[in-house]
């Protein structure tokens, strides 16, 4: 049945204010803004964390850090997160009521995105539209984003209600599927306020220097500490903190990710308006993904041989001698030593003998081929384990598999090219892409096998359930 709510577009808060209403007079604006900013220092850039004051304030650093986002790329939505300036709830606000009103036209929401969080996560997320209606941390990136991007986009506008960190933590942990190439994180925060300008440089490089450490724990430790220094007139050194704990929850302990400073600026050093003794400061930081030149995805031939070898010493290895077989890795490529996922398919004249995998590698790729050969040959519970006479009957097959990646719509399967990953609350259940082109199944089977045979959810299970894609490189004994 079509929705009959009604559509309630949010008007300009702080146009005229904070940056100008006049369309003509803010593309001026920003123009001479992205003139004077930093020059793009970054690729593949994930998140930023922008300022939210008064262009003629903390324009520069803004124009600085947006300026490091790739114009040309597509993102599918554009998550803003800030912290209520107006309003304390214990959760988050997702506008999903229309679209927002700007001076030059309207920036699109994805209400249906946003009603979807709503919905399935009612206790972290609220559709009140009030906390957004005179926000002004938010409205302040959009001219910013529309003036950079060059293409088409739509936007999830959430501000955050709560002080409690376990709160942030739920709320990343929601979002942090959505932390990939096809999405972009904008965080609003402004630094320290009100202290004399000199400390709110030194502080203001503290707290930086702790978000730079990529840990959540280390962000609320230091901002502990700088309360208990008595810097005088110091009330926040970090207004947005529970928008920036938020994003930290999400890439704490990922090491393809890359945090930069790009430029410092405090209300001090503002031409004219600029005053000494009370500043706030603004950081501009970057957070990109470290992209390996020599493509991890694209494995040489030598590279594929050696991984065979591996799987078949081991698990000769480990039949004949239940033991593990040592691995001189000194001579292997840095292709051989990266962290992915990978399954190892074992087959007896043709028949299914034992799969296991990793969706995501902890270990460099070689020890994750080591370790799964052992666990397809010895701990699929579905086979007795292996023994040594099979094993000239045994052909072995690898997968090298890619990021996991959350969708929304089914229509983003590709049968023979994806393989699919479904989750439901603590049941979860996978399929290789080749699954599909060996079973012959529709996309509805490959979903419903996997949520049924593997999740153990039920045949329409996958249609509650988070569904994530991902590609393999697939190489065996006998292609």
């Amino acid at each position: 049945m079509k929705s009959t709510k009604k559509t309630i577009d949010r008007s300009p808060a702080v146009a005229g204010q904070f940056y100008p209403a006049d369309p003509d007079m803010l593309q001026k604006d920003l123009a001479n803004l992205f003139a004077a900013a930093m020059p793009k220092q970054c690729n593949h850039v994930r998140a930023i964390i922008s300022p939210h004051a008064g262009y003629v304030f903390s324009g520069k650093t803004a124009a600085s850090v947006f300026n490091q986002i790739d114009p040309d790329i597509t993102y599918k939505r554009i998550f803003l997160i800030a912290s209520s300036h107006h309003a304390y709830f214990e959760s988050a606000s997702v506008y999903c009521d229309g679209n927002y009103i700007m001076p030059y036209g309207k920036e699109i929401v994805d209400t249906t995105f946003g009603n979807l969080l709503v919905e399935r996560f009612p206790g972290v997320f609220t559709a009140n539209r009030d906390p957004h209606m005179e926000e002004h941390s938010l409205e302040v990136q959009l001219p910013f984003l529309h003036h950079v991007l060059k293409t088409r986009y739509r936007i999830i506008p959430i501000i955050i209600g709560t002080s409690d960190p376990t709160v942030c933590k739920r709320i990343a942990s929601i979002l942090k599927p959505y932390l990939n190439p096809n999405n972009l994180f904008v965080i609003s925060s402004d630094f320290s306020h009100f202290p004399e300008y000199n400390d709110a440089k030194r502080v203001d490089a503290i707290t930086k220097e702790a978000i730079l450490a990529n840990d959540p724990e280390i962000l609320l430790m230091t901002l502990a500490q700088n309360a208990r220094k008595n810097i005088p007139h110091l009330a926040t050194s970090l207004c947005g903190w529970t928008s920036v704990l938020t994003l930290l929850y999400m890439t704490t302990h990922n090491d393809t990710l890359e945090f930069q400073a790009i430029d410092y600026s405090n209300s001090g050093d503002a031409r004219y308006f600029g005053e000494k003794d009370r500043v706030v400061g603004y950081w501009g930081i970057a957070i990109s993904e470290k992209i390996i030149q020599t493509n991890e995805f694209r494995l040489a031939e030598s590279d594929k041989e050696i991984l065979l070898n591996i799987a078949r010493k081991t698990i000769e290895v480990h039949c004949h001698q239940d033991q593990k077989a040592n691995l001189d890795a000194q001579d292997f490529s840095d292709t051989l030593k990266m962290k992915c996922g990978a399954f190892v398919t074992l087959r007896k004249k043709g028949n299914l003998r034992g799969c296991i995998g990793r969706l995501t590698g902890d270990l460099p790729l070689f020890r994750i081929i080591q370790e799964m050969a052992i666990s397809a040959a010895s701990h699929d519970y579905r086979f007795m384990p292996v023994e040594a006479k099979e094993l000239q009957d045994i052909n072995i097959e690898i997968s090298v598999l890619s990021p996991l990646n959350k969708i929304d719509d089914i229509k983003e399967i590709e049968l023979g090219k994806h393989g699919i990953y479904i989750e439901k609350g603590h049941l979860s259940g996978v399929f290789l892409p080749q699954v599909a082109t060996e079973t012959g199944w529709s996309k509805e089977e490959f979903l419903g096998h996997c949520a049924c045979d593997k999740a153990g959810i039920g045949w329409d299970g996958w249609k509650t359930a988070n569904i994530y894609t991902f590609t393999a490189t697939v190489f065996g004994e006998k292609e």
